[in-house]
């Protein structure tokens, strides 16, 4: 089931429009050269694809396709395809970057939806040359990434369908994080990321998401539906309950609203939610969460069967007063 209005109104109120495009592509010793034209501009940018480490694998393979780098570990059953998002939309300064070559730099979205952008046009060129060229399985692709990536990579998941598993790691506010709930920590004395503080220097979000950061309360959604926008299809938020800044009750908070939605669609444990303490080291999953990530590929990109993906846990010493946050309940769907 697709939320189509979650979709138009987060492009409307935080992320900008996501265009669609003519892709070509090509490929030579494993790089894709994608090619986007719009009228008579025109950017290339490259993929690598990074077959799987065993040399027993056959073809055509599981990806991911990592935002930033891989910071989780891959399975050597499992490829990657990477390609430097920061060249298709730079962190800073705002409106940098070949999508804004392509579309102008007035171009209302931010650089999150143009890495979701550059996600999407990397899977068209897939679709567009044989799996026997790339070896790859476009029916098994995740995508992942870690902080501001984690956010582009949750973003990616939720307005692209033929995203089988998505994994953002540590993403925190903008990403896993809800902003209501974020912008009661900051009132109260926490040192986290908030929306107002999100929109200073870096060009992540639309700059009309600027004029509501000061009062968040008036959005018309929050992050759940951001997780929301991804199911059916499999999420596992991977989360560090030890840095204050990430906000975690905030993505606690929102994760457990977000399995309302995956649990109306009857599918609660395609929703996955793993928060471990792990001090200040930031991007670096500890062996407690191992076998929660092991779950999901299993799942979602080896296609595997009788693995349970019933993960849903924190060792946050926090409460999360649901009937405050959560004053709504969600229709069975399926």
């Amino acid at each position: 089931m697709k939320i189509s209005f979650g979709r138009l109104s987060r492009e409307t109120y935080e992320l900008g429009p996501k265009p669609t495009s003519s892709v070509t592509a090509t490929y030579a010793s494993n790089k894709i050269t994608i090619t986007v034209t719009e009228g008579s501009t025109s950017i290339q940018f490259v993929a690598t694809i990074t077959p799987p480490a065993s040399s027993s694998t056959k073809g055509p393979y599981p990806a991911f396709i990592p935002l930033g780098g891989a910071s989780i570990p891959i399975p050597s059953h499992v490829a990657l395809i990477s390609f430097n998002n920061e060249e298709i939309a730079a962190t800073n300064p705002r409106a940098q970057g070949k999508f804004y070559t392509l579309y102008g730099k007035t171009h209302p979205a931010g650089g999150l939806m143009a890495w979701a952008w550059g996600v999407s046009r990397v899977i068209d060129a897939l679709e567009k040359l044989p799996a026997s060229t790339t070896n790859i399985d476009t029916t098994r692709l995740g995508v992942t990434g870690c902080s501001r990536n984690g956010k582009g990579a949750m973003i990616a998941g939720a307005f692209d369908d033929r995203i089988q598993l998505t994994i953002p790691q540590e993403p925190g506010s903008g990403g896993s994080g809800s902003w209501r709930i974020v912008a009661e920590m900051k009132k109260n004395g926490t040192t986290v990321e908030d929306a107002t503080q999100i929109v200073q220097g870096d060009g992540w979000f639309a700059t009309e998401f600027e004029k509501y950061v000061n009062n968040v309360n008036v959005l018309p959604f929050d992050h759940h539906m951001l997780s929301g926008l991804i199911a059916p299809r499999g999420l596992l938020i991977i989360e560090n309950s030890g840095i204050d800044y990430l906000g975690p009750v905030s993505s606690y908070g929102c994760a457990v609203a977000a399995q309302l939605v995956y649990g109306a669609l009857g599918v609660k444990d395609h929703l996955g939610f793993s928060q471990a303490s792990h001090g200040t080291s930031h991007c670096q999953m500890p062996s407690s969460q191992q076998g929660d990530l092991t779950a999901f590929i299993n799942s979602f990109l080896l296609n595997k069967t009788g693995v349970s993906t019933d993960v849903f846990k924190t060792d946050g010493k926090f409460t999360f007063d649901v009937k405050r946050w959560v004053d709504w309940t969600a229709a069975t769907l399926t």
